[in-house]
């Protein structure tokens, strides 16, 4: 039997908006928390096929969850724009209700080396991968604090692990600098926030063949199969990372694989 909707499951009756879900882990974080009854915000910049030179698109990924019987909206956001950030979370009140779950995946990334690496790249990324998820939590604590429910997962990465010097880089200064801004970040709020009913967690995927990845000739036909993490992964454990003991379950610096193991998780097919 293939993967279904479960409006009874996990996450049934929650509103969670993922950033960065047209495609790659964005898209399959926003498929499986559907697949757990939550009714999820799918938020990108690409709306339609064809819109990117990647495929996937918002509107794509919620038919997707649609068509299984789950509940989702489309939300357009770049998340570089204040308004846009503002609209996004406004949204997804008035389409379903105060923010139980907001996951921070969406991110623009350039790799070039610190010498010339452009002023409005760098601005962007921060803008992006820091500023962004830092402005749309702002946001939505007021109605979890109010509940005294609600999660916040942000994704991240390898790259925030400090390199050895000898190590040989590729460009990857500023990408890593925004994932370790974005870890201090999660760790600093979850003790902030401890105790009510929120937790915050931040997660890195392993190499995951998304668009972006491949784009980026991040894998190559060198990569030994085993150093890629299937999609899949990466889901359920941002799946396991949004319900439970929030006093348990906060302030973790994560990763994927750590995740199905510690908690002997088995990852689910994707509708």
């Amino acid at each position: 039997m293939g993967a279904t909707i479960n409006k009874n499951g996990v996450l049934a009756g929650q509103v969670a908006v993922v950033t960065g879900a047209s495609r790659g882990i964005g898209e399959a974080i926003a498929l499986r928390y559907a697949m757990e009854g939550a009714r999820v915000i799918v938020s990108a910049r690409t709306v339609e096929e064809g819109d990117h030179v990647l495929e996937g698109s918002i509107n794509s990924v919620v038919k997707k969850i649609k068509d299984a019987g789950g509940e989702a909206h489309a939300v357009r956001c770049d998340l570089a724009l204040e308004d846009h950030r503002r609209n996004l979370v406004s949204e997804a009140e008035s389409t379903f209700g105060p923010v139980d779950i907001l996951c921070n995946n969406a991110a623009v990334t350039y790799f070039v080396p610190v010498e010339s690496f452009k002023e409005k790249h760098y601005r962007l990324m921060m803008e992006v991968q820091v500023y962004a998820p830092f402005h749309l939590t702002q946001m939505v604590l007021p109605a979890m604090k109010e509940k005294q429910a609600g999660w916040i997962l942000n994704i991240s990465s390898h790259a925030a692990l400090h390199p050895a010097a000898n190590a040989g880089g590729r460009g990857g200064t500023v990408y890593g600098m925004c994932k370790s801004a974005l870890e201090r970040m999660t760790t600093g709020l979850a003790s902030e926030v401890y105790g009510e009913g929120i937790g915050v967690n931040v997660i890195s995927p392993g190499l995951v063949a998304t668009p972006g990845v491949m784009h980026h000739n991040l894998i190559t036909d060198d990569t030994p199969e085993e150093r890629v993490t299937p999609v899949e992964h990466m889901s359920e454990a941002c799946l396991r990372l949004v319900h439970g003991d929030h006093k348990e379950m906060t302030g973790k610096i994560t990763y994927a694989a750590d995740m199905l193991r510690d908690y002997d998780l088995t990852p689910a097919d994707l509708i």
